[in-house]
């Protein structure tokens, strides 16, 4: 299996950190940074706000920042669009939507669902994956919840998602 993230508005370096120390541990074999999530070694950016976010993420990241292929997409539609074009799948993590796309992580029929090459996007952490993309997505993981909270915190979620796709 093999497996690219695409990180769409994530908010948090702390989370954008945390997804790529997982990332990394499963082997990923991209990273793609969209939309407003805080981006490592940006050199569109100052250097002082570069080194502000790279020590953020750092934090949690660990050094995997350095050890990933990473890559940006000024267009996620056009990146998710190109990646199908590759022979990717794109899968999308959400929960609480209706959709004949949507397989639970833990789903026995989940194998039979996905390729071997897996783009994973991941959204905003309240919001989630912008509907606009959602026609482009092939199948919607969504998590098992058994407590009282919808979701858990897109990083957590990453690392189940990352688990269920690359055991298969």
């Amino acid at each position: 299996m093999e497996l690219t993230l695409i990180l769409d508005n994530i908010r948090s370096t702390y989370n954008v950190g945390a997804i790529l120390r997982t990332a990394e541990g499963f082997g990923a074999s991209e990273i793609v940074f969209s939309g407003y999530t805080p981006r490592v070694h940006d050199h569109a950016l100052l250097p002082h706000l570069r080194a502000k976010l790279d020590k953020e993420i750092h934090k949690t990241a660990l050094g995997t920042e350095d050890m990933l292929k990473i890559s940006f997409a000024d267009d996620v539609s056009k990146k998710l669009a190109e990646l199908k074009a590759d022979g990717w799948q794109i899968v999308g993590l959400e929960n609480n939507i209706s959709d004949n796309r949507l397989k639970k992580v833990n789903s026995p029929d989940l194998k039979a669902c996905l390729s071997e090459r897996v783009a994973l996007i991941l959204g905003e952490e309240v919001h989630g994956i912008n509907p606009e993309l959602y026609d482009l997505i092939d199948v919607f993981l969504e998590i098992p919840m058994r407590g009282q909270k919808e979701s858990f915190n897109v990083s957590v979620a990453a690392g189940i998602a990352m688990y269920a796709i690359m055991s298969l």
